[in-house]
């Protein structure tokens, strides 16, 4: 009878570990985008397999609780780099290593490039990654370790940038030959637009100072394509190659398509809150209006002299000796009431509170205009009174009712531009620029103009509240017919929609969606109606005419590479398509650029 040992009975200390040679190295692909090369491998350490010392957290959280982190990173970059000489392969090795770590090796002149080249390896293949968990107490000192490092030919690398201590501090100071994108950053980023924008920034700061990105923990093929498209360098994560003794030397092959496909992804939709915020800035800077003020002890002379001094002023703030204000004169309101009989004569020395507001309207400094719109709303204010501005409670200017209700108007328009009010979907600025990343790309697409028949009609019998029901049911029958990674679904307004399709079953996908709106329409109808098949109505002449149920149209323009010349181009394609598609018993036409062009319709 055998007993088998407890899982802690198995472990054995760092000094065990190292002194058996109990460790061993696994290798984990790192790829470059532009031509699907493996430049290099990241080296791993393993613990005995099997066991619970196998994985690298349980070796180093022992090797912390011994006091051996240093001595561990050492002997696994020694066994890595014997194990890589040992596979004969020419690419790079990047090596994980602690800031103490090399720090240590420098002092002790015993540094990555002096382990390597006992280990029969070219320190000039070597890449150093600085890990993520590493405390650099002195950053000049440190800074001398890297450059020591870069004079015996080894490279440098950040590790997992954007978590714990990687920062752009040290980006800056370090100034690294490569910056690994934390897997954090990288996974689910083809549906995460924050995890986009952020990677997109990194992307930006990597062009001005001449790292090579490496986005870290790709999985899947949309994420792959989402780095790939977004201008990073270098990839790696399970989708290229998982760690092992004994690498792949190329790529999967379904990777390898992947990565030459001409296809291009599609960019998470994200929001515009930072230009919003600027937006609203700008125009509450423009609405304000750095009118005079009088205080609670002026006169009601005091105020006709300020509104005949400046005519175009539409009120007058009351500040108390703070300057905080507590009270707004209307010019029209005021002026009305003093032009009555005798007036002047008896309320000319009084009190301006008189006559005031003393409940006006009060706006900080920073305040949205849709906060300010909601605020003449809820509270019932008269827009010709407008607003007081002040900055930390104290008076700054004022601002109109007019002006608020233009720049809110300006606003909405703006925002409707990136994405629509109703059905949230992208608008024509994110279209324009899809449609021109596909062109400059070389992309195959096929553009379909989605429209509604007799939609107005429809609006008007059952009103727009059931109109705009009827938009959303055809913005999200659009959307299901997609596949959200290749095909980009925009609103261009009304009952308008785009359609790029990068699908190739692109034609299946149009008739589904065809089908399913002209069969759910139906349940928009009353009963009466439904069994009709349609509404009795009136033509543009006024003649009684029956008009059946709503139909989605679906104008196909098929875009080779480098046939068009922008989205300007493709979209009037797209809308004559359109019109093709009306005339057609399905619904459904398609055209080719090409006659597009013959037809000298371009």
């Amino acid at each position: 009878m055998s007993l088998s040992l407890a899982p802690d009975t198995q472990r054995r200390s760092i000094e065990q570990l190292i002194a058996e040679n109990a460790l061993r190295a696994v290798f984990q692909p790192i790829v470059r985008f532009a031509d699907g090369e493996i430049i290099g491998y990241e080296g791993l350490i393993r613990g005995p397999q099997g066991t619970p010392m196998e994985s690298p957290a349980a070796l180093f959280e022992q090797a912390a609780r011994e006091h051996r982190g240093i001595e561990l990173e050492q002997a696994a970059a020694r066994v890595c780099m014997a194990a890589f000489a040992a596979l004969d392969c020419k690419s790079m090795l990047f090596i994980n290593f602690s800031a103490s770590a090399i720090e240590a090796g420098t002092n002790a002149r015993e540094t990555a490039s002096d382990i390597a080249r006992d280990c029969g390896l070219d320190a000039r293949r070597l890449v150093v990654e600085l890990t993520e968990q590493s405390v650099i107490a002195d950053a000049e000192r440190f800074g001398a370790s890297v450059r020591a490092l870069r004079a015996a030919g080894s490279q440098f690398a950040l590790d997992d940038y954007g978590s714990a201590n990687a920062s752009m501090n040290l980006w800056v100071r370090l100034a690294p030959h490569f910056v690994k994108i934390d897997r954090f950053f990288v996974s689910d980023i083809a549906r995460d637009a924050l995890k986009f924008e952020a990677v997109k920034a990194m992307v930006s700061f990597a062009n001005a100072s001449g790292a090579q990105l490496i986005a870290e923990g790709i999985e899947t093929e949309a994420d792959l394509e989402i780095v790939r498209d977004l201008g990073i360098a270098c990839a790696q994560g399970f989708l290229l190659g998982r760690p092992a003794a004994r690498p792949a030397l190329r790529l999967p092959d379904a990777v390898s398509r992947t990565l030459r496909s001409a296809q291009i992804a599609v960019y998470p939709a994200h929001t515009r809150t930072g230009a919003t915020a600027d937006m609203n800035a700008e125009m509450l800077e423009r609405m304000l209006v750095a009118a005079p003020t009088l205080t609670v002890k002026s006169r009601n002379d005091d105020v006709v002299a300020l509104f005949n001094q400046a005519p175009t002023l539409h009120a007058v703030a009351i500040v108390d000796g703070g300057g905080k204000p507590v009270a707004l004169i209307n010019r029209r309101a005021f002026m009305d009431q003093y032009a009555l009989p005798y007036h002047r004569e008896l309320f000319g020395k009084r009190p301006c509170m008189q006559f005031a507001s003393l409940k006006p309207l009060i706006v900080e400094r920073g305040s949205t205009l849709e906060q300010i719109a909601n605020l003449f709303a809820d509270d019932d204010q008269q827009l010709s009174d407008g607003f007081i501005v002040t900055r930390d409670g104290v008076y700054e200017g004022l601002a109109t009712g007019s002006s608020m209700v233009r720049a809110v108007t300006e606003m909405r328009l703006e925002a409707a531009r990136y994405a629509n009010p109703l059905t949230f979907l992208p608008g024509n600025v994110p279209l324009n620029s899809h449609i021109d990343r596909l062109i400059a790309n070389g992309a195959a697409f096929v553009a379909v103009y989605f429209d509604l028949d007799h939609f107005k009609l429809f609006n008007d019998r059952y009103g727009y509240w059931q109109g705009d029901e009827v938009l959303k049911i055809t913005a999200s029958t659009l959307a299901s017919v997609r596949e959200p990674t290749r095909d980009f679904l925009g609103h261009i307004g009304g009952d308008d929609f785009l359609l790029l399709f990068q699908s190739d079953d692109w034609r299946a996908r149009v008739e589904r969606a065809i089908d399913m709106f002209n069969e759910v329409i139906k349940r928009f109808y009353s009963p009466e109606e439904r069994l009709a098949g349609g509404i009795q109505g009136e033509d543009r002449l006024a003649r009684p005419t029956f008009f059946g149920f709503v139909r989605l149209s679906a104008g196909a323009v098929r875009i080779g590479p480098d046939a068009a010349r922008g989205s300007a181009h493709v979209s009037t394609a797209a809308a004559v398509a359109k019109r093709m598609a009306k005339k057609e018993a399905s619904g459904f036409a398609v055209l080719e650029l090409a006659e597009f062009r013959a037809a000298g319709m371009d």
